[in-house]
């Protein structure tokens, strides 16, 4: 039976049964996805069996925060056909992450068992330990208190060789600058259905979170390259004058 998501060779590796665990939905659910084009088709491996991978089970959780947003299943289409072409998984876990954060907070206790299913992949002592560092999860008995919006973020850094106080600052800044970007908007649309009835301003409240949050994503990611460009080419220049050493790597 396999058990991860992708291969060695990264080809993706689980059946239609197996992603439908993963994604805690029915097999009957992701066919119905698949034929309205919300899901990539399978790779058809041997025996004409589909193989589906990262992508299919982000795009199943991405499905899944749009519908507890209140999102009718027209309007996920028209969400997903604007996203751009290519998604990594990666990226489709950072707009569910988004989508989730115009929802109240709130977290779920699950069983160590339902934890490490939910990460589909094997989580060992220490992974734990570090997801508790990064303020993902918590204990609470012998179960765990997990904020689902960014519990999948939170594992997919696992792999990154960061340290939990980089991740933890790195996370403030976003949480700091995110607030003061979601306060000025609040104004501007606060202003613009001032003089609006209730049922406009709902509208308005359910057309502009997807607009918002793939707008803040696509600017975001365009700053970022051009920051991570000017941070690479800053030492073929000799870097920029009163730079700080550690900023290229270099002492």
């Amino acid at each position: 039976m396999t058990t991860d998501t992708a291969g060695e060779s990264g080809e993706p590796a689980l059946t239609i049964d197996e992603l439908a665990a993963r994604a805690g939905t029915t097999v009957r659910t992701v066919r119905f996805y698949g034929t309205r084009g919300l899901l990539p088709p399978p790779v058809i491996g041997p025996r004409r069996v589909g193989h589906y991978g990262r992508e299919h089970l982000a795009r199943l959780a991405l499905i899944e925060e749009l519908q507890h947003q209140g999102m009718t299943l027209a309007a996920i289409e028209r969400y997903l056909r604007q996203l751009p072409p290519g998604l990594s998984d990666h990226d489709l876990a950072i707009h569910r992450a988004a989508v989730a954060s115009w929802a109240p907070d709130a977290e779920e206790t699950v069983t160590a068992e339902e934890l490490r299913r939910r990460a589909g992949r094997p989580l060992e002592g220490p992974d734990v330990e570090r997801l508790v560092a990064m303020d993902v999860v918590r204990p609470d008995g012998d179960a765990y208190r997990v904020d689902p919006g960014l519990f999948r973020l939170a594992v997919r850094l696992l792999d990154v060789p960061l340290s939990e106080k980089a991740i933890l600052a790195a996370r403030t800044v976003l949480i700091e600058h995110s607030r003061a970007a979601a306060h000025e908007l609040s104004q501007l649309l606060r202003a613009e259905v001032a003089e609006r009835a209730e049922e406009d301003v709902k509208s308005l409240s359910a057309h502009m979170r997807p607009l918002v949050v793939q707008a803040l994503l696509t600017t975001f990611q365009r700053s970022l390259r051009a920051e991570v460009h000017q941070w690479l080419a800053a030492p073929e220049q000799g870097g920029e004058p009163g730079a700080d050493p550690d900023v290229s790597g270099r002492r």
